[in-house]
């Protein structure tokens, strides 16, 4: 039964390949290629076992069947069967998250993210909209046992935020948020109306790979123009006192980045050019995508008015991603963090418009 499932003998012959490299005296002369190597070898060892997973999970079930076959007694013979739906149950999300793996082959997929949220129009509503959505995927980054760090932030007047970026270190956290990338929309009864009416707020997310150092980018000084300022909010005293943010500013695209979250100037413009260094591959990465997808009405500009998934809380529940057509009626669920379903429907609809 797996073996129709999974198949993982390319996987076995290719570990043993790299065994041998592996086990060469030399294989640690250029640290970059073994750690490369060495991640390759991650990948294709949780393949081989994913298989036997799927081996024991079908010998479970297949032991499940024949019990309940065979047992004569009502009462255990429901027992075994309430047990049987677990087992089944279990297997078809591991199976899912496997599938969602094997989607996840993209040049950036396997990279940590970066994420910008942005409100729209319309004031302390739509600020509060994006905080919410920021929250969404704080805690989604929070099950999936992934590391969040709030790069920057700019609360709003009244409530919510002005903008955001964080970014989510874990396996293929490109890969699953980059289909987060648009327009969200959000139907409510506003908690800011004391006339209690339903209000429509956008808000805007962003997402780009975090490169690696494999990854060559070149900055030239002479390009960028730094600034330094004094942080806001929280952090102590220092925070208030000592020019620590740092803003910098790539002449050649206009593409500004800033960093508040640490104490250090020095620690805060490192981030700020990890970030920068980000954007810039992701803009080159654009330009090759940009010939490939000319007048698909499929993808739309990320703009207010196209959005890519609505959020509805009033008249009634719902949530439905408008590229992949997945509807949700938990919506309290999902904002707490419940967003697998849009990125497995995302990774699929990819897959299927390549």
């Amino acid at each position: 039964m797996c073996e129709a499932i999974f198949d993982a003998a390319p996987a076995r012959k290719q570990l043993a390949e790299l065994e041998t490299k592996t086990s060469d005296p030399n294989f640690w002369n250029d640290q970059e290629k073994a750690q490369a190597v060495l991640q390759e070898r991650k990948q294709l060892e949780d393949r081989v076992n994913a298989e036997a997973s799927l081996d024991s999970k079908t010998s479970d079930i297949e032991t499940y069947i024949n019990l309940a076959q065979e047992e004569h007694d009502d009462a255990q013979r429901a027992s075994l069967l309430e047990d049987l739906a677990k087992e089944l149950a279990s297997t078809d999300t591991y199976l899912s998250e496997l599938e969602t793996k094997t989607l996840l082959a993209g040049e950036t997929d396997r990279l940590n993210a970066i994420i910008t949220v942005k409100p729209g129009a319309g004031g302390t509503e739509s600020q509060d909209w994006a905080e919410m959505l920021l929250r969404m995927y704080l805690r989604w980054a929070e099950e999936k046992g992934f590391r969040a760090t709030i790069l920057d932030s700019t609360p709003g007047e009244e409530a919510g935020i002005k903008s955001a970026t964080v970014q989510i270190e874990g396996e293929n956290a490109y890969g699953m948020l980059a289909g987060e990338s648009g327009v969200h929309r959000l139907v409510r009864i506003s908690p800011f109306d004391q006339a209690a009416r339903r209000h429509t707020s956008f808000a805007s997310v962003f997402a780009i790979p975090e490169i690696d150092d494999r990854i060559e980018i070149v900055v030239r000084p002479e390009d960028l123009r730094v600034d330094t300022f004094r942080a806001g909010g929280h952090g102590g005293q220092n925070v208030n006192k000592v020019e620590s943010a740092v803003r910098i500013t790539h002449l050649p695209s206009g593409i500004v980045v800033q960093c508040q979250n640490e104490r250090s100037q020095h620690k805060n413009r490192d981030i700020a050019m990890k970030v920068l260094k980000s954007q810039l591959y992701e803009q080159e990465i654009e330009k090759r995508r940009a010939a490939l997808r000319k007048l698909d009405a499929s993808k739309p500009e990320i703009s207010f008015g196209s959005q890519i998934r609505s959020y509805v809380m009033q008249p009634y529940q719902l949530i439905k991603d408008h590229r992949t057509k997945v509807e949700r009626g938990d919506v309290q669920k999902v904002l707490d963090g419940d967003i697998d379903p849009f990125i497995r429907a995302y990774l699929l609809y990819r897959r299927d418009a390549a």
